[in-house]
């Protein structure tokens, strides 16, 4: 692999998610998915069960246990690949853990369950924080900040602080900016390009932007025709040393990232 820059392959086993709904929603469909996934490159398999774009409509406890559990279960045991459940509800994060997935990847940076650093700090489990204004329903609806990456910033550090005094140690957790998530597209492209602002809180960095709403306005887009300018972005993240990549399409974004590293080492 690259330098630095790992992959987080995306598997949504859910009927209305906005690039792959319905796609992968029997168990055999989406273990046959993500395990291929693995074998192109992915570092990490992050398996969600509730749709969380513009709109989307919130999910049942027991719907979204049903579509994940038997997935994180079943892959568990197939590969080693690290299993990530993303997911802002305790009792699926539970579950989930406890057939196997190592992660919990919870786009509320773990507060719209008052639960959920509990079950966090009770696990050996890595957590992804990310930030998001609003909710899933709402968010889009005229985003502001004074200063989106200074303002983003400055959430991550309350929580680690608040997430350290809960107990869960500042080496476990990864920091999402949360791309389109409460944003306009020049707030994800301020967000993009200062990925050292938020290297410079000492954590790795997680960036989700395969296929966004952001790359129409960039490249008048829509999102069939995303993937090319997915690439650009990843290569432009790569360059700034972002840790981690959650995207889509494993096999092309590895292909590129290795094409584009050898090159450069290949420098005299």
């Amino acid at each position: 692999m690259t330098g630095q820059t790992k992959l987080m392959g995306i598997l949504n086993v859910t009927p209305d998610s906005f690039s792959d709904g319905g796609q992968f929603d029997s168990v055999s469909a989406a273990v046959e998915h993500a395990l291929r996934l693995a074998d192109e490159g992915a570092n990490i398999l992050d398996i969600g069960g509730e749709s969380t774009r513009p709109g989307a409509t919130a999910v049942p406890l027991d719907e979204e246990l049903r579509r994940v559990v038997p997935v994180v279960r079943e892959l568990a045991r197939q590969t080693k690949t690290p299993i990530s459940i993303d997911t802002s509800k305790a009792e699926v994060a539970r579950q989930c853990l406890e057939v196997g997935a190592a992660i919990v990847n919870d786009i509320s940076g773990l507060t719209f369950d008052a639960d959920m650093p509990r079950i966090c700090q009770e696990s050996s489990c890595g957590v992804i924080v990310m930030h998001i204004q609003g909710m899933p329903q709402t968010m889009q609806i005229e985003p502001r900040y004074d200063d989106v990456v200074a303002d983003v910033c400055r959430y991550f550090s309350r929580r680690l602080d608040d997430l350290e005094a809960a107990g869960i140690t500042r080496e476990r957790i990864v920091l999402d900016p949360g791309i389109g998530f409460g944003k306009t597209a020049e707030h994800n492209l301020e967000l993009l390009s200062h990925i050292a602002t938020f290297h410079s809180l000492g954590r790795p960095v997680l960036i989700g932007h395969s296929r966004k709403r952001f790359l129409k306005k960039v490249l008048g887009r829509e999102l069939e025709e995303r993937d090319a300018g997915t690439l650009g972005v990843s290569l432009a993240l790569a360059a700034q040393g972002t840790d981690l990549l959650r995207v889509h399409d494993v096999r092309a974004t590895r292909d590129a990232l290795l094409a584009w590293q050898t090159v450069l080492n290949h420098r005299p």
